[in-house]
């Protein structure tokens, strides 16, 4: 099998299990089923997903680069308006497929420590987009403000998920405007000027 092929094979795979997690959940994540649906064999699925967690954890690599690699390029051309940003935020923890992806990963970590450590590298590739994005918006983009941002929306977005209804949409959509009205009045932070040494002064 050539490059070409394995690259759609493997992308076939992935949307295949984000229309089952869309439609039924993590348990239906199973190799039979995604196998079966994507219509392709057990053995070429698990050639690229070894364990579900594997298949989670690319599902949801994949649903981040496909969101933040656009929004990233856009704020950085400053086309991407900061009342858009709102709107795009509410897309993504809208999308039941991200947030059981998430949830799926974390209850795999419970199991898996090599979990565990590819859920924190991922936590961190998503904080580096986020920085990259509020630095091309303006916002302040310090470590402690992205993890502040990332903790409001990812609950928002679990809590909008564990109920999917008009009051739990409501509150997702005021708990993003507030969190967009913040990084746009908050002060932005400033690096420290490097001190100048004394004359003669070893460095």
């Amino acid at each position: 099998m050539t490059a070409a092929p394995r690259k759609e094979v493997r992308r076939r795979i992935l949307d295949t299990a984000y229309d089952l997690l869309a439609e039924h959940g993590v348990g239906h994540l199973t190799q039979p089923r995604v196998s079966r649906a994507a219509g392709v064999r057990q053995s070429h699925l698990t050639y690229y997903f070894p364990r579900r967690s594997d298949l989670l954890l690319a599902l949801a690599r994949h649903s981040m680069e496909f969101l933040a690699g656009p929004l990233t390029s856009q704020a950085r051309r400053g086309s991407m308006a900061p009342e858009h940003i709102g709107d795009v935020f509410m897309q993504a923890l809208s999308d039941r497929r991200r947030v059981r992806a998430v949830l799926g990963l974390i209850a795999a970590a419970d199991e898996d420590p090599a979990v565990r450590e590819a859920l924190r590298d991922l936590i961190k590739r998503v904080r580096g987009r986020l920085t990259d994005l509020f630095a091309g918006m303006g916002f302040p983009s310090s470590a402690e403000t992205v993890a502040l941002a990332h903790t409001f929306i990812v609950g928002a977005g679990v809590l909008h998920h564990a109920r999917a209804d008009d009051e739990a949409r409501a509150e997702a959509q005021a708990a993003i405007r507030f969190i967009v009205e913040w990084l746009v009045r908050a002060p932005r932070t400033r690096k420290p000027r490097a001190r100048k040494q004394p004359a003669g002064a070893s460095s």
